[in-house]
């Protein structure tokens, strides 16, 4: 599948991945159970892998993941005439195969081109004020005493911010509507039918499979009653940005909350930094804030690995791929690679405060002619909705003696915490 470039003696008690026979086969699919019930537990003990990991997923075979900088360099660097991107994708069924996510090569530049003018820099300015709105009708209710679900709250801001800021629909009513079909859709697309292809045709127009479909297709009818008959790959897109855009922004807010009231250093100084009641608009420069959101996402990487399929012969780290080869960086072995963070299981917004790391070094947005188009709006929902919360609510954590860090599970195109997370409301502000 794929050799070394020079036929150097190997380290001692170094793992290498060769060939594929069935020993081979048996291990990955072991590594892609294990990846399946813990991604960032299995993705960390890789970390400091000197060589790349094999995992063997159902229905996309076997994937070559690497954790080194100079690694990520060549593969985020790679051209898109010798790389596309892979299928099956566990979030197919909901966004659809015209997905700009599934798309390659012309296509994908042509669909990138369409929706890039409602995320350039000057439209994503103007959204910080609407995800004020929502961030302030979402804590409304909240009073001392209350516990806050981290999870609930995130979705509710990240969804209800995509339907105003990208579709235009302010209705209360609708918003609630929508809310409600994105949820099932989302909780529709089941772990088997994520992993397992085979299981996406439906018995009779029944099983899991009819009811995802029939869902989607009422979100379709929703959208274009609202916006409109489109071109035929256009509802993909249209849920690609509201499921996919939603459920990272969601978890990454849901992280951020969980770190910021769990470290009562990062809180306080945080809050130091908020006393000067900036505009929405300014948080997104505050200095103290975007180093918190990097750390956040440098720990907690919503979309866990970047994947792509080799067109031609490639070149990556120590290793020749053959043609077909799918190879991947994990985004939680990159981030938490020793030779690239010190301290890297410590939570320290600080190393982003005097230190711009490379885009090969930390990559929570993927890289390359494949960076998500929503890296700015959702740095800047992240900043809005975080000042916004931390100045109009005193909330803590609760104390739990023994309690770790909640592990994280698959959902959908997102890792998400396992456990509800959930903080206690102090008191309102101001």
């Amino acid at each position: 599948m794929f050799e070394p470039i020079d036929a150097a003696p190997r380290t001692t008690g170094v793992r290498m991945p060769n060939g594929t026979g069935l020993f081979d086969h048996l291990a990955g699919s072991v590594r892609a159970v294990s990846a399946g019930v813990d991604p960032v537990g299995f993705f960390t003990r890789h970390a400091d892998d000197p060589h790349p990991v094999r995992v063997t997923f159902p229905g996309l075979g076997a994937v070559l993941f690497f954790a080194s900088e100079a690694a990520a360099r060549e593969l985020l660097s790679l051209p898109p005439d010798v790389c596309i991107a892979p299928i099956p994708n566990p979030i197919e069924p909901i966004v659809g195969s015209g997905s700009l996510i599934l798309q390659s090569g012309r296509a994908h530049r042509h669909q990138r081109m369409r929706l890039m003018p409602a995320f350039q820099a000057g439209r994503v300015r103007e959204y910080a004020e609407v995800v004020r709105a929502v961030t302030a009708e979402q804590i409304a209710s909240l009073r001392s005493g209350d516990q806050l679900s981290l999870r609930r709250l995130s979705t509710g801001i990240a969804l209800d911010t995509a339907i105003r800021v990208l579709f235009g629909i302010t209705d209360p009513d609708r918003r609630e509507s929508y809310a409600a079909i994105i949820g099932a859709l989302m909780n529709a697309n089941t772990a088997p039918l994520m992993l397992v292809p085979a299981l996406r045709r439906s018995i009779g127009g029944y099983g899991p499979w009819a009811r995802l479909m029939t869902l989607r297709d009422t979100l379709d009818g929703m959208l274009g009653e609202d916006l409109g008959t489109a071109e035929s790959d256009m509802p993909d897109q249209r849920r690609t940005l509201l499921a996919a855009g939603h459920e990272t922004t969601a978890t990454a807010l849901t992280w951020a909350l969980y770190r910021i009231h769990r470290h009562g250093d990062v809180r306080r100084r945080l809050l130091a930094e908020l006393d000067a009641d900036p505009a929405p608009a300014e948080l997104t420069a505050l200095p103290y804030l975007g180093a918190v959101i990097k750390e956040v996402l440098r720990m907690h990487p919503p979309v866990p690995v970047v994947l792509r399929r080799l067109t031609s012969p490639t070149r990556i780290g120590q290793c020749w791929m053959q043609s077909g080869q799918i190879v991947g960086i994990s985004l939680y072995s990159l981030h938490f690679n020793a030779e690239n963070w010190r301290d890297p299981h410590t939570f320290d917004p600080g190393r982003f405060l005097d230190a711009r790391p490379s885009p090969f070094r930390y990559a929570p947005f993927g890289g390359g002619h494949r960076r998500c188009i929503g890296a700015a709006l959702a740095t800047t929902e992240l900043s809005v909705a975080i000042g916004t919360i931390m100045t109009t609510l005193d909330l803590r954590a609760p104390t739990v003696a023994g309690r770790c860090t909640p592990r994280s599970t698959a959902r959908g195109i997102a890792v998400t915490p396992l456990r509800e997370i959930r903080l206690e409301v102090v008191g309102r502000r101001g």
